[in-house]
């Protein structure tokens, strides 16, 4: 599992679109500009609480959609399978005489990710 940050930011990516503007706003300055929960309030001219509390409910309602759309697990599984398919790739290059074993494990990863989608 990606750390917490990096998961979050993930989510961001996939999910980000659903937030408010200001929610949007908030996580963006928070997670991807790396600025204090003080700076943040400073800027918008908001509380500090005010801020902690619109980032804390972005990340409950990314990981909400999360659990219900399974994007990024889908995504980060198929990343994973065309990973192995690249390195059994890679092994049949260097092999002089195609291992069949290989072909066909190389063969049902990409049928596997092409009907998850």
């Amino acid at each position: 599992m990606l750390e917490k940050r990096a998961y979050l930011i993930l989510l961001f990516d996939f999910y980000g679109a659903l937030l408010t503007e200001k929610q949007r706003l908030m996580f963006d300055l928070y997670y991807q500009y790396d600025l204090s929960l003080g700076e943040i309030a400073q800027e918008q001219n908001i509380s500090r609480q005010a801020v902690y509390d619109i980032i804390k409910r972005s990340e409950n309602i990314l990981e909400e959609y999360e659990n219900k759309l399974q994007l990024v697990n889908r995504f980060q599984n198929n990343k994973e399978k065309l990973q192995t398919a690249l390195l059994l790739i890679k092994e049949i290059a260097i092999i002089e005489n195609n291992n069949m074993t290989n072909l066909s494990e190389l063969k049902e990863i990409i049928k596997d990710v092409i009907n998850e989608n």
